[in-house]
Parts: structure tokens; sequence; C-alpha cells
């Protein structure tokens, strides 16, 4: 068995022991789990017996499967048959607007699979908080994704002090891991190296909001029934690294 297998087996495996798991409280009556397998339509009992590490190992495996080029092959048609009266995704992800780095593509995750948040530099304010509260604590998510990439247009703005309309607000709150970072050399985007590290802070920076300024995500952190991890997405080869 290569490693893609083993991966997509152990992902697979993850959730299968959670299958004695019940749905949370905020779906209502507890319900059964169901196994799941990869590329499977995610229902509310396939999606009670995902636990925060099964479904961020599942994330891992999607994206091995997109590095490979062997991603699954979907049938739309039925997935938008069975998610028509509710969705049950596992996993929410916070990412950036660039076309490049869209989460269901390089997850390879279907119909149904995950919350997807999306705004230049994968800022935080109030509503992308409410929209990750209601995934997670209305919805069931089980992790949450802070998505940055490589060459993020944002980023950069924000490292050359980038003025333009309601962007400027925007880029303010990248300022502070601009502000942060301690990269050798010229601090705007011609050095490739502060880029990277001002994207990364970025991420943390995020994360570290996303705690401070949700009390429902940091006490169901805190309860371990959600993650909040940080992950850059490398637009020169399709892989996603975990923080």
């Amino acid at each position: 068995m290569n490693a893609l297998r083993r991966l997509s087996a152990c992902a697979a495996a993850f959730v299968f022991l959670g299958a004695f798991a019940h749905a949370s409280d905020d779906h209502g009556d507890p319900v059964a789990a169901t196994p799941y397998f990869p590329g499977k339509t995610l229902t509310q009992s396939v999606q009670a017996g995902f636990t925060p590490d099964s479904a961020l190992a599942v994330l891992k495996a999607g994206n091995a499967r997109f590095v490979s080029g062997k991603t699954l092959r979907r049938h739309h048609k039925s997935a938008i048959g069975k998610t028509a009266l509710g969705q049950y995704p596992y996993a929410s992800v916070l990412g950036c607007i660039d076309s490049r780095a869209a989460p269901e593509l390089v997850f390879d995750q279907g119909i149904g699979d995950l919350f997807t948040a999306r705004v230049a530099g994968n800022v935080v304010n109030e509503d992308i908080l409410g929209s990750l509260e209601y995934a997670s604590k209305a919805a069931g998510s089980r992790l949450v994704v802070v998505l940055g990439h490589t060459g993020c247009g944002a980023v950069k703005g924000a490292c050359d002090g980038a003025q333009m309309g309601n962007l400027t607000m925007l880029l303010d709150k990248i300022k502070p891991s601009v502000n942060a970072a301690s990269t050798p050399g010229e601090h705007n985007s011609k050095n490739h190296a502060f880029v990277d590290e001002v994207t990364e802070l970025n991420v943390k920076d995020v994360i570290k909001n996303i705690r401070e300024k949700s009390a429902i995500l940091k006490e169901l952190e805190d309860q371990g029934k959600i993650k909040i991890v940080g992950a850059l997405y490398d637009t020169s080869n399709g892989r996603v690294l975990w923080y």
C-alpha cells in the first residue's frame, strides 16, 4: 500500500473510531454515527463520527490526493440531491480570495464537506467570527482552519503600505504582522523572505484574534469539541503546510 493510500485509510479510520459518538446537543437529539470514507456525502450521522483530529486527518489526506493528481471522481448531481435539505460539514476554512487557493479544490473535498469563508488576506472581523461561530456551535463543524498562501497580494500590499479605498482598512489588519516581522533586509514586497514571514505571522495572528474575540469558539476549543489550526498553501506545488 503506497503512502497516499495509507494516509487516506488513516483518515477514514480516524472517523470510524468515532462511529459510536453522538452529534452535539446543539443539533437536538443525539444521532448515532455512521462510518465515513473519502468521497462520502456528509449527513448528520456521518458528521457525528468526526472529531477535530479526524477532520484534520481527512483534510491532510485530501491535499495529498490533490498534490499527487489523484483526486476523487465525484458525482455532484447525487451530492446535490443528498444535501438539498441540510448540510453537515465537518470543517470550516477561513481563506484568502486568491483564485489559486480554493479550499474545496486544494483539499479535494465535495459539496457539503466544508464551510468556507474567504476574504483578502484571510483576515477576521465580526462577520467572519459570526460565520465561524454558526458553523461550529450550531452546525457541528469540528475544525477551524485559517489558510494563508504564498505570494499573497494582500500581504504584499500591507508590506508596502498600499492604500486604496476600503482595501486600506483591510490591510491595516495585517499591519501588526508586518511590524512584528524580523527578517533581514528591506521590509517590503520585494523581499520574498520577509513576505513569507509576514504571511505566517498573519495566520497565527488571525488564530489569536479568533480565540480572543470569540468566547464561543474559545469555549468549544477548551472543551475539546473543535480545534483551531493554521495552514499555508504553497501556490508553486499545491502542498499545504500545517502550523
